[in-house]
Protein backbone atom coordinates (compact mmCIF):
# COMPACT_ATOMS: atom_id res chain seq x y z
CA UNK A 1 0.00 0.00 0.00
CA UNK A 2 2.95 2.50 0.56
CA UNK A 3 4.35 2.14 -2.89
CA UNK A 4 0.43 3.36 -4.29
CA UNK A 5 0.80 6.29 -2.11
CA UNK A 6 4.49 7.19 -3.07
CA UNK A 7 3.73 6.65 -6.97
CA UNK A 8 0.12 8.74 -6.64
CA UNK A 9 0.77 12.32 -8.18
CA UNK A 10 -0.89 15.81 -8.96
CA UNK A 11 -1.96 16.69 -12.20
CA UNK A 12 -3.20 20.10 -12.69
CA UNK A 13 -5.36 20.83 -15.69
CA UNK A 14 -6.14 24.34 -16.56
CA UNK A 15 -10.49 24.81 -16.87
CA UNK A 16 -11.46 27.45 -19.10
CA UNK A 17 -14.53 27.37 -21.40
CA UNK A 18 -12.52 26.58 -24.50
CA UNK A 19 -11.51 23.93 -26.76
CA UNK A 20 -7.89 24.03 -26.29
CA UNK A 21 -8.94 23.35 -22.63
CA UNK A 22 -11.14 20.82 -23.43
CA UNK A 23 -8.61 18.88 -25.18
CA UNK A 24 -6.14 19.15 -22.39
CA UNK A 25 -8.19 17.40 -20.11
CA UNK A 26 -9.14 14.87 -22.70
CA UNK A 27 -5.42 14.36 -23.54
CA UNK A 28 -4.89 14.06 -19.21
CA UNK A 29 -7.61 11.84 -18.86
CA UNK A 30 -6.58 9.22 -21.62
CA UNK A 31 -2.87 9.55 -21.52
CA UNK A 32 -1.65 11.36 -18.11
CA UNK A 33 -3.08 10.79 -15.02
CA UNK A 34 -3.72 7.00 -13.25
CA UNK A 35 -6.18 5.88 -10.65
CA UNK A 36 -4.70 6.66 -7.68
CA UNK A 37 -3.84 10.53 -9.11
CA UNK A 38 -5.32 13.07 -7.68
CA UNK A 39 -6.70 15.68 -10.48
CA UNK A 40 -7.11 19.59 -9.71
CA UNK A 41 -9.12 21.56 -12.44
CA UNK A 42 -7.94 25.43 -12.00
CA UNK A 43 -9.98 27.65 -13.30
CA UNK A 44 -7.97 31.24 -12.87
CA UNK A 45 -11.14 34.14 -13.43
CA UNK A 46 -10.44 37.75 -14.66
CA UNK A 47 -12.82 39.88 -12.13
CA UNK A 48 -12.31 42.72 -14.70
CA UNK A 49 -13.63 40.80 -17.68
CA UNK A 50 -15.82 41.82 -19.32
CA UNK A 51 -17.01 38.66 -20.36
CA UNK A 52 -17.78 37.85 -16.75
CA UNK A 53 -19.59 40.37 -15.91
CA UNK A 54 -21.56 40.01 -18.96
CA UNK A 55 -22.05 36.53 -17.67
CA UNK A 56 -23.09 37.27 -14.41
CA UNK A 57 -25.46 40.08 -15.27
CA UNK A 58 -27.28 36.96 -17.22
CA UNK A 59 -27.07 34.70 -14.38
CA UNK A 60 -28.88 36.61 -11.94
CA UNK A 61 -32.30 35.91 -12.61
CA UNK A 62 -31.85 32.39 -12.09
CA UNK A 63 -29.64 32.87 -8.71
CA UNK A 64 -29.59 28.74 -8.33
CA UNK A 65 -27.25 26.39 -9.64
CA UNK A 66 -29.76 24.58 -12.30
CA UNK A 67 -28.87 27.77 -14.64
CA UNK A 68 -26.73 25.86 -16.31
CA UNK A 69 -27.86 26.02 -19.79
CA UNK A 70 -26.90 29.26 -20.62
CA UNK A 71 -23.57 29.17 -21.02
CA UNK A 72 -21.91 25.92 -22.57
CA UNK A 73 -21.25 27.32 -26.10
CA UNK A 74 -17.29 27.72 -24.59
CA UNK A 75 -17.75 31.73 -23.66
CA UNK A 76 -19.48 31.40 -20.38
CA UNK A 77 -19.35 31.65 -16.65
CA UNK A 78 -16.45 29.69 -14.36
CA UNK A 79 -18.84 27.34 -12.52
CA UNK A 80 -20.93 25.76 -14.98
CA UNK A 81 -18.11 24.57 -17.41
CA UNK A 82 -16.06 23.43 -14.84
CA UNK A 83 -18.72 21.52 -12.96
CA UNK A 84 -19.25 19.84 -15.97
CA UNK A 85 -15.51 19.12 -16.72
CA UNK A 86 -15.19 17.46 -13.33
CA UNK A 87 -18.40 14.96 -14.38
CA UNK A 88 -16.59 14.12 -17.14
CA UNK A 89 -13.50 13.20 -15.15
CA UNK A 90 -15.92 10.94 -13.05
CA UNK A 91 -17.75 9.36 -16.10
CA UNK A 92 -14.06 8.75 -17.67
CA UNK A 93 -12.54 7.25 -14.41
CA UNK A 94 -14.71 6.79 -11.58
CA UNK A 95 -12.07 6.43 -9.12
CA UNK A 96 -10.09 9.37 -9.64
CA UNK A 97 -9.89 12.15 -7.21
CA UNK A 98 -10.68 15.11 -8.68
CA UNK A 99 -11.91 18.63 -7.31
CA UNK A 100 -11.84 22.14 -8.29
CA UNK A 101 -9.60 25.16 -7.32
CA UNK A 102 -11.72 28.49 -8.42
CA UNK A 103 -9.09 31.77 -7.81
CA UNK A 104 -8.77 35.27 -9.18
CA UNK A 105 -6.19 37.71 -10.85
CA UNK A 106 -5.28 40.10 -8.48
CA UNK A 107 -4.79 43.36 -9.33
CA UNK A 108 -0.89 43.66 -11.27
CA UNK A 109 -0.80 39.82 -11.78
CA UNK A 110 -1.43 37.97 -14.81
CA UNK A 111 -3.19 34.29 -15.52
CA UNK A 112 0.72 32.66 -16.17
CA UNK A 113 1.59 33.95 -13.12
CA UNK A 114 -1.32 32.83 -11.31
CA UNK A 115 -1.34 29.48 -12.40
CA UNK A 116 2.42 29.04 -11.40
CA UNK A 117 2.05 30.87 -8.01
CA UNK A 118 -1.32 27.79 -7.56
CA UNK A 119 1.11 25.17 -8.90
CA UNK A 120 3.62 25.86 -6.55
CA UNK A 121 1.06 26.39 -3.47
CA UNK A 122 -0.35 23.24 -4.21
CA UNK A 123 2.52 20.86 -4.79
CA UNK A 124 1.54 19.85 -8.32
CA UNK A 125 3.66 17.30 -10.32
CA UNK A 126 2.65 18.07 -13.65
CA UNK A 127 0.77 20.70 -15.04
CA UNK A 128 -1.46 20.08 -18.55
CA UNK A 129 -2.66 23.27 -20.33
CA UNK A 130 -4.48 23.76 -23.71
CA UNK A 131 -1.88 25.69 -26.26
CA UNK A 132 -3.80 28.01 -29.40
CA UNK A 133 -0.95 28.32 -32.01
CA UNK A 134 -1.41 30.00 -35.17
CA UNK A 135 0.43 28.96 -38.12
CA UNK A 136 2.81 32.44 -37.92
CA UNK A 137 3.59 30.97 -34.28
CA UNK A 138 4.50 27.95 -35.14
CA UNK A 139 6.58 29.02 -37.47
CA UNK A 140 8.14 32.09 -35.97
CA UNK A 141 8.82 29.91 -32.78
CA UNK A 142 7.44 30.25 -29.58
CA UNK A 143 8.68 33.34 -28.09
CA UNK A 144 6.46 35.47 -30.59
CA UNK A 145 3.11 35.28 -29.96
CA UNK A 146 -0.31 36.63 -30.87
CA UNK A 147 -3.98 36.33 -29.35
CA UNK A 148 -5.63 36.97 -25.77
CA UNK A 149 -3.76 34.60 -23.63
CA UNK A 150 -0.40 36.33 -22.77
CA UNK A 151 1.44 35.68 -19.92
CA UNK A 152 4.31 37.61 -18.43
CA UNK A 153 7.10 39.32 -20.97
CA UNK A 154 4.92 38.99 -23.98
CA UNK A 155 4.84 34.90 -24.22
CA UNK A 156 1.93 33.01 -24.39
CA UNK A 157 0.72 31.39 -20.91
CA UNK A 158 0.95 27.71 -21.89
CA UNK A 159 5.01 28.91 -23.24
CA UNK A 160 5.48 30.45 -20.15
CA UNK A 161 4.40 27.57 -18.21
CA UNK A 162 6.20 25.52 -20.37
CA UNK A 163 9.53 27.52 -19.59
CA UNK A 164 8.77 28.05 -15.96
CA UNK A 165 7.12 25.98 -13.75
CA UNK A 166 8.99 23.84 -11.67
CA UNK A 167 7.06 20.82 -12.50
CA UNK A 168 6.30 19.63 -15.79
CA UNK A 169 4.26 21.22 -18.05
CA UNK A 170 2.50 20.24 -21.01
CA UNK A 171 0.58 22.07 -23.97
CA UNK A 172 -1.24 19.98 -25.82
CA UNK A 173 -3.51 21.13 -29.00
CA UNK A 174 -5.50 18.29 -31.10
CA UNK A 175 -5.02 17.92 -34.52
CA UNK A 176 -7.66 16.46 -36.37
CA UNK A 177 -10.33 14.27 -35.29
CA UNK A 178 -8.60 11.13 -35.05
CA UNK A 179 -4.95 12.44 -35.53
CA UNK A 180 -3.60 12.48 -31.75
CA UNK A 181 -2.06 14.91 -29.98
CA UNK A 182 0.56 17.58 -30.69
CA UNK A 183 2.60 17.53 -27.08
CA UNK A 184 4.79 20.66 -25.97
CA UNK A 185 7.67 20.47 -22.80
CA UNK A 186 10.29 22.00 -21.96
CA UNK A 187 12.52 19.28 -23.41
CA UNK A 188 10.12 18.51 -26.64
CA UNK A 189 8.67 21.11 -28.71
CA UNK A 190 6.07 19.46 -31.33
CA UNK A 191 5.49 16.29 -29.98
CA UNK A 192 3.13 14.32 -31.98
CA UNK A 193 1.44 11.41 -30.10
CA UNK A 194 -1.14 9.40 -31.80
CA UNK A 195 -4.75 8.69 -30.29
Amino acid sequence: MQGETSSARKVMVVAEPTRESAVALQYALSHAVLEQDELVLLHVENPNSWRNTFTMFLRRPGAGSSSTMGCSDGGGGGEDFVEEMKHACKAAQPKLRVHVERVEILEGKDKASVILFQSMLLRIDLIIIGQRRSLSTAILGCRRSGGSMRGTKGIDTAEYLIENSKCTCVGVQKKGQNAGFLLNTKTHKNFWLLA
